[in-house]
C-alpha cells in the first residue's frame, strides 16, 4: 500500500486523493454528514428560491445540485478535484481552487446570495484571503455559511496520541500529521492547529460578523438508532457553522 504525505500549502494534491474517499463516507447511511451537518447546514441557509448559490469546496457537486432542484436560479460548484457528478444542464460545476474564487474561470464579476464553505475551509491557503474573496462577491443582503470541524476535536486526538494535556494541544501552534482513515488511510495530511480565537479573527480581519452560530445536534432518534455516532459526538463535539455578513462599510 502507497502512502502519500501531503503537506500544508499542497491544496490540490490531498483532495485529489481523499475526494473520492470522502464522498464515499459522507453517502453512507451512518454518516455525521447526513446525520447533523447537512440537515443543520439547510436549515441556516433557508430558502434559496430564486437565489444565486456558490458552494466552494463542492466535492461531487450533490448538495449544490439539491440546492438547484429547491429552486436556486443559479447554482454553482467549485472543486479543485473535477471528481463531479452528473447533473443537470442548470448546475454549473467548475474545477477550480476556492483559495481565491475570483480567480477561478467563470467567476469574475458574479454575484451570489449564498457562499459556502461546507468543511472545506480548512483547504484555503490563505483563509483570510479567501473569506474576502468570497465577500466580494455577494450579493447586498448575501451571507457566507461555514462550516468547520470544532477545533477541540483535534486537541483531544492529539492529546491522546501524545500523552499531554488537552490545554496543551488546544494551545499548540506547529503543525501536525493527520490521516483519515475513515476516507484513505494511506494519505497522511499535515495541519495547523487553530483556536476558536483564530476562527473569530480570521472572520473580523476578512471584514466579516457572525450573525448566528450553531452547534448541530444528533437528534434522539438519530442518537438512539446509531449509537456509535453518538458517541464520536459526546467525545468530540463534532462542528460548528457560522452564518457570516460584510462588517457595514464605514
Amino acid at each position: 500500500m502507497k502512502e502519500h504525505r501531503m503537506t500544508a500549502g499542497d491544496l490540490s494534491r490531498p483532495w485529489e486523493t481523499l475526494s473520492s474517499g470522502f464522498e464515499e463516507a459522507r453517502a453512507r447511511e451512518d454518516s455525521l454528514d447526513r446525520l447533523v451537518e447537512w440537515p443543520a447546514e439547510r436549515a441556516l441557509l433557508g430558502t434559496v428560491t430564486d437565489l444565486a448559490v456558490l458552494d466552494a469546496g463542492c466535492g461531487n457537486g450533490a448538495k449544490v445540485a439539491q440546492l438547484a432542484e429547491e429552486g436556486a436560479v443559479e447554482a454553482v460548484g467549485v472543486d479543485i478535484s473535477g471528481n463531479f457528478m452528473t447533473v443537470e444542464s442548470h448546475v454549473e460545476l467548475i474545477q477550480g481552487d476556492l483559495s481565491d474564487l475570483r480567480a477561478v474561470p467563470g467567476l469574475a464579476g458574479r454575484r451570489f446570495d449564498r457562499v459556502l464553505f461546507l468543511q472545506s475551509f480548512g483547504y484555503a491557503r490563505d483563509p483570510i484571503l479567501a473569506l474576502r474573496a468570497a465577500r466580494e462577491m455577494l450579493t447586498e443582503d448575501g451571507f457566507i455559511l461555514l462550516t468547520r470541524t470544532q477545533p477541540v476535536r483535534y486537541a483531544i486526538e492529539r492529546a491522546e496520541n501524545n500523552g499531554t494535556s488537552l490545554g496543551e494541544e488546544y494551545f499548540a501552534t506547529e503543525a501536525f500529521d493527520y490521516r483519515h482513515a475513515n476516507w484513505d488511510e494511506r494519505v497522511t495530511l499535515t495541519k495547523k492547529p487553530y483556536t476558536m480565537s483564530d476562527l473569530l479573527n480570521t472572520f473580523s480581519a476578512a471584514g466579516l460578523w457572525i450573525e448566528t452560530a450553531v452547534e448541530p445536534q444528533m437528534t434522539p432518534e438519530s442518537a438512539e438508532r446509531y449509537p456509535h455516532k453518538q458517541a464520536v459526538m459526546n467525545k468530540y463535539l463534532g462542528i460548528i457553522m457560522f452564518k457570516l455578513r460584510p462588517l457595514p462599510t464605514r
